[in-house]
């Protein structure tokens, strides 16, 4: 994998308009070369690619939920009524990412 650099960054910063200080852009740099270094690490351990994933430590229990029962959603208009800016019956909101 290619070495994480400050113009790599930067790009991505712009493209999500975000500002960022020098600072900023080596502690980024530090942690990406950080977690290079354990994929690295990981990946040299033998026969890793025939483990099973897991997604999450520990088991999940459910019981706590209530159960999923349908009610009457709201009107459209008792929705948008409050949104200053609705287009073709949505709600538009500014655009925050360039690509």
């Amino acid at each position: 994998m290619e070495k994480a650099s400050k113009e790599l960054f930067k790009e991505i910063a712009s493209s999500l308009m975000f500002e960022l200080s020098e600072s900023d852009y080596q502690a980024l740099m530090n942690e990406f070369d950080a977690v290079i270094e354990q994929m690295n690490h990981l990946s040299a351990v033998k026969d890793v690619d025939k483990a099973t994933p897991m997604v999450f430590p520990y088991e999940i229990v459910t019981s706590y939920l209530r159960e999923d029962v349908p009610e009457q959603s709201l009107k459209r208009e008792e929705v948008l009524k409050n949104a200053s800016n609705v287009v073709d019956g949505q709600i538009s909101i500014p655009k925050v990412v360039d690509k």
